[in-house]
């Protein structure tokens, strides 16, 4: 099956696909072992059993997550060699080591301590627990470490020298994995997972909140995603703007294309077009709705900075603006939402009815996905916007690819979404019916004792017994 396409169109869609499956997966459990690591971190410094509760309700759904976001990256590393071995032939000397150390610094920690983490608090002790969940948290950000170390060398190399055979080769690997972007890129992405965790989280709360209005840990669970949504969005907003800072430096072809500027402004006084129809091929925005001047101050934050536009580049140098155009805005729109959902949030909370706030509860469930939203649409931008280069400027893509029928694999690319969808879907839906069931309060606060009954009380926003009247 080959559709009518290429066999270089079919491999980018394939890769495509695999990837965007498989981000949503690392996306989430960065920042869900974070949160299990506080979890328990509060069990053991306060003793309140919700936090328990919670713990070993989340631990669940990272298990599901972390195992599917396993099988989804393995068959996106083994792309390299069916479908981009041009690449990996000429690229392999600088990202096959930092993807070797991802495995040896990241997933091995992971994958030695999760077991310890899921099932070994009764036979380790709640400390070396807490030191091999700690461990597996650290261990998902070593593998954001390394992976986006990698992705940003592909967008702004450094520290390479070519040799005979036309091979990148180490020239210097601290420049090599601190490439120019690398900072800039690994902040917005752990702050993006943090946030899809925040806002996963936020909806399992808000749904249960609207379901159980005192639910103990329904209550613990929203309120801490919701200063996660008032401290972190903002966090990342900045981030986001020293990332695009950073791109407009390194890849100003991404940054036109993404803003939709065809044409050159040679002296600054750029506007922002909010919204409109890019025409690639009239190099053209149709029915554009624009801000004068804001352009500049969003993008060089002065009036008279000189921006390129597509036409600074040749045509065969340049991205399509058609489709990047929008992502970024979904993107950056889903950001506001946050930070809306964030000050909503927080002035309930200064009046007190961060648990009564109906509406609040419907607004933060709804945006329950927002988070992986923002993140298929920044690494669509990211990815679509470096073409039609795989190393930025150095190696196309067109000479990057195997040499491999069209038939062949558009076969696999139909394979692979039909199996995708079968598995992942059947995992996505039982993580979904995890969520849907509610952490059980099960643990009688007479049993506990009068003081740990009063933290559990006073932490869900209930009077304790004694003042009911």
């Amino acid at each position: 099956m080959d559709f009518g396409f290429s066999a270089l169109d079919l491999a980018r869609a394939q890769f495509a696909f695999t990837i965007s499956a498989h981000i949503i997966f690392p996306a989430f459990s960065i920042g869900l072992a974070s949160f299990l690591m506080v979890l328990n971190g509060l069990w053991l410094w306060r003793g309140d059993p919700v936090y328990l509760r919670l713990f070993n309700y989340w631990k669940t759904i990272f298990a599901v997550v972390f195992g599917m976001g396993v099988v989804s990256g393995i068959v996106m590393s083994y792309q390299f060699g069916t479908n981009w071995a041009v690449f990996s032939d000429k690229a392999g000397p600088v990202i096959g080591p930092l993807m070797g150390y991802e495995v040896l610094s990241a997933f091995f920690l992971e994958a030695g301590f999760l077991g310890i983490m899921l099932f070994g608090r009764e036979r380790v002790g709640p400390r070396l627990h807490m030191a091999a969940t700690t461990i597996v948290a650290a261990g998902t950000l070593f593998s954001a470490f390394w992976i986006l170390s990698v992705n940003s060398w592909m967008q702004t190399p450094a520290g390479y020298a070519i040799n005979e055979v036309g091979q990148f080769i180490p020239d210097d690997w601290l420049a090599i994995i601190f490439n120019p972007s690398f900072p800039y890129r690994l902040v917005h992405m752990v702050l993006a997972a943090y946030l899809t965790t925040a806002f996963v989280v936020g909806a399992v709360g808000a749904w249960h909140l609207m379901r159980s209005p005192e639910s103990a840990s329904a209550r613990v669970m929203f309120s801490m995603a919701m200063w996660m949504a008032l401290i972190v969005t903002p966090l990342q907003i900045v981030a986001g703007d020293a990332h695009g800072l950073n791109t407009l430096e390194h890849q100003p072809a991404k940054i036109a294309a993404m803003e939709g500027h065809f044409e050159s402004y040679p002296e600054g006084r750029v506007p922002l077009i909010l919204f409109g129809i890019p025409d690639d091929k009239n190099e053209t925005v149709h029915y554009a709705v624009e801000i004068p001047l804001l352009g500049s101050l969003i993008l060089t934050h002065d009036l008279d900075t000189p921006m390129q536009g597509l036409d600074a580049f040749p045509p065969e140098d340049r991205p399509k603006s058609a489709l990047i155009f929008w992502t970024f805005r979904i993107m950056v729109a889903a950001g506001f939402a946050m930070l809306g959902i964030g000050l909503w949030s927080a002035v309930a909370r200064w009046k007190g009815r961060l648990y009564q706030a109906k509406w609040l509860h419907r607004a933060a469930f709804v945006m329950g996905p927002s988070g992986f939203l923002a993140v298929l649409c920044g690494w669509i931008t990211t990815e679509v916007g470096r073409q039609p280069f795989t190393v930025y400027g150095l190696l196309r893509t067109a000479d990057s690819a195997s040499t491999l029928s069209a038939q062949s694999v558009g076969t696999s690319l139909v394979a692979f979404i039909l199996v995708y969808f079968f598995v992942f879907g059947s995992g996505t839906f039982y993580v979904l019916r995890l969520m849907s069931k509610r952490p059980k309060d099960q643990i009688s606060l007479e049993k506990i004792g009068p003081t740990r009954s009063a933290g559990i009380t006073q932490l869900a926003g209930m009077p304790p017994k004694g003042d009911a009247k």
